[in-house]
């Protein structure tokens, strides 16, 4: 995949299908463009809150049936895992995630549901620093 003024991503098959597992395959993009979006919403919505966001860390996953005909996504779960800077922060953190998914364009724009499993922690090297 290449576009202007951006690098380009060696793609392949899936490995079931011969694909290198050293490349992106477009299954891959598409939970990883799902975890992104909601990512970047609740970072948004995060910092208009106040709520100081030291560390986002997600592993999604994507549930396919294969069909004779291809396949398709059934369901995609989000894992965000959030960091936030003091322990009174921790509670916003649910509604951001409420919100950012209903928000997200592209978790509006599938056919299929796109869970999210959020945790929220707080940052032990600043924990409660004021």
């Amino acid at each position: 995949m290449s576009g202007e003024a951006k690098p380009t991503i060696p793609g392949t098959a899936d490995p079931a299908f011969g694909g290198d597992l050293t490349r992106w395959n477009p299954e891959e993009l598409f939970v990883a463009s799902l975890s992104q979006c909601h990512m970047l919403e609740f970072l948004a919505r995060a910092a208009r809150a106040g709520v100081v966001v030291t560390r986002y860390v997600d592993e999604p996953s994507g549930i396919m049936l294969e069909s004779g005909n291809g396949g398709s996504f059934v369901e995609v779960v989000l894992r965000p895992r959030v960091t936030v800077a003091r322990s009174d922060l921790v509670a916003a953190c649910a509604g951001l995630h409420e919100e950012a998914h209903r928000t997200c364009y592209l978790a509006s724009s599938v056919a299929f549901p796109v869970r999210h499993e959020a945790v929220a922690e707080v940052d032990s090297a600043s924990a409660d620093w004021r």
